[in-house]
Protein backbone atom coordinates (compact mmCIF):
# COMPACT_ATOMS: atom_id res chain seq x y z
CA UNK A 1 0.00 0.00 0.00
CA UNK A 2 1.23 3.49 -0.75
CA UNK A 3 1.49 6.43 1.61
CA UNK A 4 -0.85 9.40 1.59
CA UNK A 5 1.95 11.56 0.14
CA UNK A 6 2.54 9.08 -2.68
CA UNK A 7 -1.19 8.90 -3.39
CA UNK A 8 -1.46 12.69 -3.48
CA UNK A 9 1.49 12.83 -5.88
CA UNK A 10 -0.29 10.31 -8.12
CA UNK A 11 -3.49 12.37 -7.94
CA UNK A 12 -1.63 15.52 -8.98
CA UNK A 13 -0.14 13.70 -12.00
CA UNK A 14 -3.62 12.84 -13.28
CA UNK A 15 -5.79 15.71 -12.02
CA UNK A 16 -5.06 19.28 -13.02
CA UNK A 17 -8.21 20.89 -11.60
CA UNK A 18 -7.21 22.11 -8.13
CA UNK A 19 -10.83 22.17 -6.92
CA UNK A 20 -11.13 18.48 -7.75
CA UNK A 21 -7.88 17.73 -5.91
CA UNK A 22 -9.23 19.57 -2.87
CA UNK A 23 -12.49 17.62 -3.12
CA UNK A 24 -10.51 14.38 -3.02
CA UNK A 25 -8.54 15.60 0.02
CA UNK A 26 -11.81 16.50 1.77
CA UNK A 27 -13.34 13.09 1.02
CA UNK A 28 -10.18 11.36 2.23
CA UNK A 29 -10.36 13.19 5.56
CA UNK A 30 -14.01 12.21 6.05
CA UNK A 31 -13.18 8.61 5.11
CA UNK A 32 -10.38 8.54 7.72
CA UNK A 33 -12.82 9.83 10.33
CA UNK A 34 -15.42 7.24 9.36
CA UNK A 35 -12.87 4.43 9.53
CA UNK A 36 -11.83 5.52 13.01
CA UNK A 37 -15.46 5.64 14.11
CA UNK A 38 -16.47 2.35 12.47
CA UNK A 39 -13.36 0.30 13.23
CA UNK A 40 -11.96 0.28 9.70
CA UNK A 41 -8.37 0.83 8.63
CA UNK A 42 -7.99 4.65 8.69
CA UNK A 43 -4.99 4.67 6.32
CA UNK A 44 -6.73 2.48 3.74
CA UNK A 45 -10.05 4.35 3.92
CA UNK A 46 -8.22 7.66 3.59
CA UNK A 47 -6.48 6.40 0.43
CA UNK A 48 -9.82 5.30 -1.02
CA UNK A 49 -11.18 8.81 -0.50
CA UNK A 50 -8.07 10.40 -1.94
CA UNK A 51 -7.94 8.23 -5.07
CA UNK A 52 -11.64 7.71 -5.86
CA UNK A 53 -11.87 10.45 -8.53
CA UNK A 54 -8.38 10.10 -10.02
CA UNK A 55 -9.92 9.25 -13.41
CA UNK A 56 -12.41 12.14 -13.51
CA UNK A 57 -10.61 14.27 -16.08
CA UNK A 58 -9.63 11.25 -18.17
CA UNK A 59 -13.14 9.81 -18.57
CA UNK A 60 -14.44 13.16 -19.79
CA UNK A 61 -18.19 12.91 -20.19
CA UNK A 62 -18.29 9.10 -20.13
CA UNK A 63 -19.58 8.76 -16.58
CA UNK A 64 -20.27 5.03 -17.00
CA UNK A 65 -16.48 4.56 -16.92
CA UNK A 66 -15.90 6.84 -13.90
CA UNK A 67 -14.80 4.73 -10.98
CA UNK A 68 -14.00 1.74 -13.15
CA UNK A 69 -11.01 3.55 -14.65
CA UNK A 70 -10.02 4.95 -11.22
CA UNK A 71 -9.91 1.40 -9.84
CA UNK A 72 -7.79 0.29 -12.80
CA UNK A 73 -5.42 3.22 -12.32
CA UNK A 74 -4.75 2.34 -8.68
CA UNK A 75 -5.06 -1.46 -8.82
CA UNK A 76 -1.32 -1.76 -8.24
CA UNK A 77 -1.46 0.01 -4.86
CA UNK A 78 -4.82 -0.86 -3.25
CA UNK A 79 -6.46 -4.14 -2.20
CA UNK A 80 -9.61 -5.41 -3.91
CA UNK A 81 -11.95 -4.21 -1.15
CA UNK A 82 -10.75 -0.65 -1.75
CA UNK A 83 -11.03 -1.01 -5.53
CA UNK A 84 -14.61 -2.25 -5.10
CA UNK A 85 -15.49 0.85 -3.05
CA UNK A 86 -14.05 3.09 -5.77
CA UNK A 87 -16.02 1.26 -8.48
CA UNK A 88 -19.23 1.33 -6.40
CA UNK A 89 -19.16 5.04 -5.51
CA UNK A 90 -20.63 5.80 -8.95
CA UNK A 91 -23.91 3.93 -9.42
CA UNK A 92 -23.58 4.27 -13.21
CA UNK A 93 -20.87 1.58 -13.12
CA UNK A 94 -23.44 -1.00 -12.06
CA UNK A 95 -21.22 -2.06 -9.15
CA UNK A 96 -23.31 -2.44 -6.00
CA UNK A 97 -22.20 -0.78 -2.77
CA UNK A 98 -22.23 -3.49 -0.10
CA UNK A 99 -19.50 -3.03 2.48
CA UNK A 100 -19.25 -0.26 5.06
CA UNK A 101 -16.30 1.16 3.09
CA UNK A 102 -18.41 1.25 -0.10
CA UNK A 103 -21.28 3.05 1.61
CA UNK A 104 -18.95 5.38 3.50
CA UNK A 105 -17.35 6.57 0.26
CA UNK A 106 -20.73 7.38 -1.27
CA UNK A 107 -21.81 9.33 1.81
CA UNK A 108 -18.46 11.09 2.31
CA UNK A 109 -18.29 12.09 -1.35
CA UNK A 110 -21.62 13.91 -1.08
CA UNK A 111 -21.11 15.34 2.41
CA UNK A 112 -17.84 17.00 1.40
CA UNK A 113 -19.74 19.03 -1.19
CA UNK A 114 -22.34 20.20 1.33
CA UNK A 115 -19.67 21.21 3.83
CA UNK A 116 -17.63 23.12 1.23
CA UNK A 117 -20.71 24.93 -0.08
CA UNK A 118 -21.75 25.85 3.46
CA UNK A 119 -18.24 27.04 4.37
CA UNK A 120 -18.19 29.28 1.30
CA UNK A 121 -21.35 30.98 2.61
CA UNK A 122 -19.67 31.89 5.89
CA UNK A 123 -18.34 35.46 6.21
CA UNK A 124 -14.79 34.15 6.65
CA UNK A 125 -15.25 31.24 4.19
CA UNK A 126 -13.74 28.83 6.75
CA UNK A 127 -14.90 25.33 7.62
CA UNK A 128 -13.99 26.13 11.24
CA UNK A 129 -17.00 28.43 11.54
CA UNK A 130 -19.52 25.97 10.06
CA UNK A 131 -21.86 24.60 12.71
CA UNK A 132 -23.89 21.41 12.67
CA UNK A 133 -27.12 23.43 12.77
CA UNK A 134 -26.00 25.32 9.64
CA UNK A 135 -25.42 22.03 7.84
CA UNK A 136 -28.83 20.77 8.94
CA UNK A 137 -30.52 23.90 7.54
CA UNK A 138 -28.56 23.74 4.28
CA UNK A 139 -29.27 20.02 3.98
CA UNK A 140 -33.03 20.68 4.17
CA UNK A 141 -32.84 23.54 1.65
CA UNK A 142 -33.02 21.71 -1.70
CA UNK A 143 -32.19 24.91 -3.59
CA UNK A 144 -28.83 25.15 -1.79
CA UNK A 145 -25.95 23.18 -3.37
CA UNK A 146 -28.34 21.54 -5.84
CA UNK A 147 -25.61 19.20 -7.09
CA UNK A 148 -25.32 17.56 -3.67
CA UNK A 149 -27.44 14.42 -3.61
CA UNK A 150 -29.01 14.34 -0.14
CA UNK A 151 -29.93 10.66 -0.49
CA UNK A 152 -26.23 9.82 -0.83
CA UNK A 153 -25.51 11.69 2.42
CA UNK A 154 -28.35 9.80 4.10
CA UNK A 155 -26.54 6.54 3.36
CA UNK A 156 -24.66 7.32 6.61
CA UNK A 157 -27.70 5.84 8.35
CA UNK A 158 -26.78 2.44 6.88
CA UNK A 159 -23.54 2.79 8.84
CA UNK A 160 -25.41 3.40 12.10
CA UNK A 161 -24.87 7.16 12.10
CA UNK A 162 -27.54 9.81 12.41
CA UNK A 163 -27.28 12.80 10.10
CA UNK A 164 -26.21 14.94 13.03
CA UNK A 165 -23.44 12.50 14.00
CA UNK A 166 -22.27 12.31 10.40
CA UNK A 167 -22.25 16.10 10.06
CA UNK A 168 -20.19 16.36 13.25
CA UNK A 169 -17.74 13.70 12.09
CA UNK A 170 -17.45 15.29 8.64
CA UNK A 171 -16.87 18.77 10.03
CA UNK A 172 -14.16 17.58 12.42
CA UNK A 173 -12.49 15.62 9.63
CA UNK A 174 -12.51 18.51 7.18
CA UNK A 175 -11.22 20.91 9.83
CA UNK A 176 -8.18 18.62 10.15
CA UNK A 177 -7.28 19.37 6.51
CA UNK A 178 -8.64 22.92 6.33
CA UNK A 179 -5.23 24.39 5.49
CA UNK A 180 -4.84 22.06 2.51
CA UNK A 181 -8.36 22.94 1.40
CA UNK A 182 -7.86 26.67 1.81
CA UNK A 183 -11.02 26.67 3.91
Amino acid sequence: MITRAEALERVRRHVKNERLVKHMIAVSAIMRGLAQHLGGDPDLWELVGLLHDIDYEEVGGDMKRHGLLSAEMVSDVLPEEALHAIRAHNELTGVEAKSPMDIALIAADALSGLIVATALMMPDKRVATVKIRSLKRKFKDKSFARGVDRSRIRRCEELGLTLEEFFDLGLKAMRSVSEELGL
